[in-house]
């Protein structure tokens, strides 16, 4: 069974909006990895950034092992991941370390500078990694799907065109994000908790199931190529 990758700016967004896919793919008989590309540490009012980081890192890990996935983390700061040749050729070598044939990761359109900045890494990530003429630690890897989540942050132009049925791993997928503080609204923003469930049953009220995340196919991979419109 396949891998899938769930690249997020911080460890939050990969397992609210990410996690479930994760799950439902380990569910399956796959294998699953969390890479976060900061550990959001400037989210929290009250605690200082370093330990919150480090709150944030142990969270993720412990969430990420929970559903019977790896995780994994760069180091660049909260609100200044930034796009570039440096931080892509570093997705690129864990791309080709975990050799993943599904990539997950944020939508363009978002008012977040991080997310918009992880989209842009991953998506030269992915050529790089592919790229058997780029001379890295590791042999090439090539990526066969890329897909977008569904996060209120990057909803500009969003449109799902898929519904993932994640019924058989709803419940660990809510446990895994309530280790997060602000899944538990501990950081006074959002309400990640009641955002994220309630989502989650409004697309499977539309898909048929009981609790549904909605994807985003990355434009390339809607191509079809036919000898005619009967096949």
């Amino acid at each position: 069974m396949s891998r899938i990758m769930a690249i997020a700016a911080h460890p939050g967004d990969a397992m609210f909006t990410m996690g479930a896919a994760v799950a439902q793919h380990v569910h399956n008989g796959g294998s699953g990895v969390f890479l976060s590309l900061s550990l959001g540490e400037k989210g929290h009012p009250k605690i200082e950034p370093l330990r919150y980081g480090e709150m944030q890192k142990a969270a993720m890990t412990k969430a990420a092992g929970m559903l019977g996935a790896d995780a994994e983390f760069l180091d660049y700061p909260d609100a200044g991941v930034p796009s570039g040749d440096q931080i892509s050729l570093q997705v690129c070598d864990v791309i080709r370390k975990y050799k993943p044939e599904i990539v997950i990761t944020h939508w363009s359109g978002s008012w977040h500078k991080d997310h918009q900045n992880c989209f842009l890494a991953v998506r030269d990530a992915i050529f790089y990694a592919g790229l058997a003429a780029m001379a890295r630690q590791l042999p090439a890897h090539n990526t066969k799907k890329l897909y977008y989540a569904e996060n209120w942050e990057d909803a500009t132009n969003y449109q799902p065109d898929i519904y993932l049925d994640i019924t058989p791993v709803y419940d660990a997928w809510v446990q895994a994000c309530a280790v997060f503080p602000m899944w538990r609204g501990e950081t006074g923003l959002v309400r990640y908790n009641d955002y994220y469930q309630s989502l989650a049953v409004a697309r499977g009220a539309l898909a048929g199931y009981r609790q549904a995340v909605a994807l985003m196919t990355d434009p390339d991979q809607r191509l079809k190529r036919v000898h005619s419109l009967d096949s």
